[in-house]
């Protein structure tokens, strides 16, 4: 699996999005992305309470800890690699979480305008 190229949105280096807990498509803690990546696995998000809440209502149940996968779980505060179109949708629904700009990679905008992003930025 080749990687595309490391470039934020902002169109500079994409940056850590975070080791603790690791994450990222291939879990080397940035937002990187290849083809086998059908999730877009690309926006560094900012998890909070609302969003988790949200995103376990729709299905998709981050904060709970799943050893069997080696996943602790998160809990606000900490920083995940989110597939694009959760983002986008958590957006449309007024809850989505803040974003790290620098760390999220350039190919989520081939599924969320830049000033969506942008709205949401944590700097």
């Amino acid at each position: 699996m080749e990687k595309d190229p490391a470039v934020n949105v902002l169109g500079g280096e994409l940056t850590l999005c975070s080791n603790e807990p690791k994450t990222g498509f291939f879990r080397d803690g940035h937002c990187n992305i290849c083809d086998a990546d059908h999730g877009s696995h690309t926006v560094c998000a900012v998890m909070t309470a609302e969003f988790l809440a949200y995103s376990k209502y729709v299905g998709n149940d981050l904060s709970t800890p799943r050893p069997e996968y080696n996943f602790q779980g998160l809990n606000p505060g900490d920083k995940w690699c989110l597939c694009a179109a959760r983002f986008l949708q958590a957006h449309d629904e007024g809850c989505a979480p803040k974003v790290d700009l620098q760390a999220t990679h350039g190919r989520a905008l081939d599924i969320v305008p830049l000033r969506v992003l942008q709205e949401h930025s944590i700097a």
